[in-house]
């Protein structure tokens, strides 16, 4: 059905390493895996099996949880996507107004990574590096054109003044060194 591997963790693991909770719903318990330094595990690549058929409407979902916090979604592969490297943001423990609990023989609960079939619409953008992409690009972009401002201000008391037409240049000198240098705008995006 799936595979999982931790990059610089592990050898590829297959289901079978998973509890299945019911048909669509499976977990890994980190302490069997990397005992209590699960936050140390940062990325896992999920991937389909050739045997596995998907629905092209549906996605097999990942999800981390730390020990007294809910489940947070990291990520999902679908038929189109059939395998990705995600990240795992793991949320600090008790995080979001739930309790540790431990378990009755006193021994903290465990984290846990959670994989489940759902429905493709439900899920956030699987595109989890574009939202940050387009984060670090503005402001890369915004930095630019700070710097470009600061070297035109002038002070008027508590303000700085800039040329009314301060924008219009930066903006012409920006797409200017776009044509000239095709490299110039991947510089912003890296």
């Amino acid at each position: 059905m799936f595979g999982v591997l931790f990059p610089n963790r592990s050898f590829p693991m297959d289901i079978s390493m998973f509890s299945q909770i019911d048909t669509f719903h499976w977990i890994l318990d980190m302490s069997t895996f990397v005992g209590e330094a699960y936050d140390q595990v940062s990325e896992i690549c999920i991937f389909l099996l050739n045997s596995f058929t998907l629905p092209p409407d549906k996605a097999l979902a990942v999800y981390i949880q730390s020990p007294g916090s809910p489940f947070l979604f990291c990520g999902a592969v679908t038929l189109s996507r059939p395998s990705a490297v995600l990240s795992l943001p793991w949320p600090e423990t008790g995080s979001g107004g739930v309790l540790a609990l431990t378990a009755p023989d006193a021994t903290p609960l465990s984290a846990k990574i959670g994989v489940s079939v759902e429905d493709l619409a439900t899920l956030p953008s699987l595109d989890v590096t574009a939202g940050s992409r387009i984060e670090r690009l503005a402001m890369k972009v915004g930095e630019n054109l700070f710097n470009f401002m600061q070297s035109f201000c002038g002070v008027d008391g508590s303000k700085l003044v800039v040329p009314m037409d301060i924008l219009d240049r930066w903006f012409k000198k920006f797409q200017e060194k776009a044509k000239r240098d095709p490299e110039y705008l991947k510089s912003f995006v890296i």
